[in-house]
């Protein structure tokens, strides 16, 4: 039999790890051929792609994400070649496959729930024409002009009988995001998330997860994304595995986890502090730190132990941490999720994802969805729009924060300015953001898509059209974020500067300063100064900048004189740029 697994990833960049497990599952039996499309192709293109492969058997990977689109090509495949099986698994499929099957004539097989053994059973039944369907746990079908839907699966007790799918990786996977995963569950029942369906966490073995971590590393892909619900259940499991990567040292790649950060001990600090800079990237789930909404959703969480933990792994300088806020959630209205953010936002985060509720089809709030007021669309990603809590208008106006906090804070190209702004300006983040979506909507920003390099002049204009009498210092501030940040030398003219023709007349002279090498650029040292040149860039400021951001953005008299700094541009996640004060060796004529 002709058998292909196939999914829609939702971008290029990403892989399939379901179809990648189901295949090393099933390879002693059958010859299956993986086949990765995204969401941004075109339906007859997949189709085409997928008919002249002539397959008997087509499993398709299914989320919130593909799920539309999903059902639209396997209709079209039906129509063109009716005798192929196809079969659907993954979560989006699991807690209705009756109601699929029903009203879905093309679809012939659901898998439920984890799918290795049942797709396995499922293909030796077509393969042996036995079919004997209903001796298949886990699985709906069709028996004429019934559905039915058998009983659901036993887990599978040694995860390690998967056989690695990646044991020969090709070169497709380079450069790319993959998904892995060292446990199954999570040990904790939050009402949201389809993990608290199943109890309990399985392990895959450690030696199995180094050997694998090890091919990954020699493949060159780009990041490794572990979908393990919370990495840290284990510490001594983490730890190892932390380790692992650490001994490796490997290069252009990082590796993305999902964390409890209350749960992070004193040891398991020092020893993340120990980790290269950009080497891992933790993913926090706040959610909310409304403590009625905590106790609704069956979360397990001590905030103030999680600031303190997010704190001080920040001051390491070292980790990329993303902190996600859900709207929607019981007894969270505007004000909440506004005491919300601005608690997650004091911890300074590099990232804060600001998600809404989607009702997930076998989570306990689509259960509980009258009790709590919420109204949403019945169709992927059943993302709500209402609740007793909070009204649509406001999730609009979170939508609209929600962007902003995208363009101006996650990407950090604006740090120091809105840090600032803050300061002087608002009594709190939200409130910035706030002040700033009515600007930006007023002037019908959101109706257009910006470059970075617009986003600074839309940001000075804004203070400028706030009419705020500290608009000089505004602009130092907001030309220091563009140069950190921006590794080129073509400063927009809607940023005010000076001394430009001295210091390109002497910037060749500035850097063969033996005191300046030796006091900030030792390591460039010994190289031609040409070369030095582009690589760094200096440029003048009104004022001592880089005083004015060390005291907090408070600026007092003192910092009113010209100060010149030189930015030195890295390759890094975490830290992007280098800056010195190297006004002592500018000799001005």
């Amino acid at each position: 039999m002709n058998t292909i697994l196939t999914t829609l990833n939702s971008k290029y960049i990403h892989s399939a790890l379901s179809i990648r497990y189901i295949k090393s599952y099933c390879n002693d039996i059958s010859d299956i051929e993986l086949m990765e499309f995204t969401i941004n192709q075109n339906a007859d293109y997949i189709v085409g792609e997928l008919y002249k492969r002539d397959p008997d058997i087509i499993g398709f990977s299914t989320y919130i994400w593909n799920r539309e689109e999903t059902l639209r090509i396997c209709e079209m495949i039906k129509i063109v070649k009716p005798n192929v099986k196809i079969i659907l698994g993954g979560p989006e499929v699991s807690f209705d496959a009756e109601e699929l099957l029903n009203k879905h004539w093309f679809i012939d097989f659901v898998i439920i729930g984890e799918g290795e053994i049942p797709f396995r059973n499922l293909l030796n039944t077509i393969n042996d024409k036995g079919y004997n369907y209903p001796a298949i746990d886990g699985m709906a079908y069709r028996q004429g002009d019934k559905i039915i839907n058998n009983p659901v699966g036993q887990l599978m007790k040694n995860l390690d009988d998967i056989p690695s799918p990646y044991e020969k990786i090709k070169d497709d996977l380079e450069n790319k995001i993959v998904y892995y995963e060292s446990s199954r569950g999570c040990p904790f029942n939050c009402q949201f998330c389809l993990s608290s369906t199943i109890k309990g966490v399985r392990y895959f073995s450690i030696d199995r997860v180094k050997k694998d971590l090890g091919r990954l590393i020699d493949a060159k892909v780009r990041q490794v994304k572990f979908v393990d619900r919370t990495f840290n259940a284990n510490k001594e499991y983490a730890m190892d595995i932390m380790n692992f990567i650490m001994d490796r040292n490997p290069k252009d790649i990082n590796f993305h986890f999902e964390v409890t950060a209350h749960l992070l001990d004193r040891e398991m600090i020092d020893f993340i502090g120990k980790a290269k800079e950009g080497l891992f990237q933790f993913e926090i789930g706040v959610q909310s730190t409304n403590e009625k909404t905590i106790e609704a959703i069956g979360r397990t969480t001590d905030f103030n132990r999680l600031k303190q933990v997010c704190k001080e792994i920040k001051g390491f300088n070292n980790i990329h941490q993303h902190l996600d806020l859900i709207a929607g959630l019981p007894y969270e209205g505007y004000n909440s999720f506004k005491k919300s953010f601005n608690d997650v936002y004091s911890i300074k985060p590099e990232k804060i994802q600001l998600g809404f509720l989607k009702l997930l089809k076998g989570s306990g709030l689509r259960r509980d969805k009258d009790k709590y007021g919420i109204k949403f669309l019945d169709i992927p990603p059943y993302e709500v729009l209402e609740t007793n809590d909070i009204e649509y208008d406001d999730m609009l106006k979170l939508k609209g924060i929600e962007d902003l906090v995208d363009k101006y804070y996650n990407e950090g190209f604006f740090n120091n300015t809105i840090e600032y702004l803050i300061k002087h300006r608002y009594a709190t983040a939200f409130d910035f953001f706030e002040n700033l979506l009515y600007y930006w909507e007023s002037n019908r920003y959101n109706t257009v898509s910006h470059s970075r390099k617009r986003l600074y002049q839309i940001l000075l204009h804004f203070c400028r059209q706030n009419d705020y009498d500290d608009l000089d210092i505004i602009n130092e501030i907001t030309k220091y974020d563009y140069i950190y940040n921006n590794n080129n030398t073509n400063i927009p003219n809607f940023i005010d500067r000076i001394d430009v023709g001295y210091l390109q007349k002497n910037k060749h002279r500035i850097l063969k300063d033996n005191n300046l090498l030796n006091t900030h650029l030792i390591h460039y040292k010994n190289m031609p100064t040409k070369k030095i040149i582009k690589k760094v860039h200096i440029e003048a400021f009104k004022i001592d900048i880089m005083r004015l951001i060390d005291n907090n953005y408070i600026f007092n008299n003192d910092m009113n004189k010209h100060s010149y700094i030189l930015f030195e541009h890295r390759n890094s996640l975490v830290n992007r740029c280098r800056t010195y004060d190297v006004t002592q060796f500018i000799a001005k004529e």
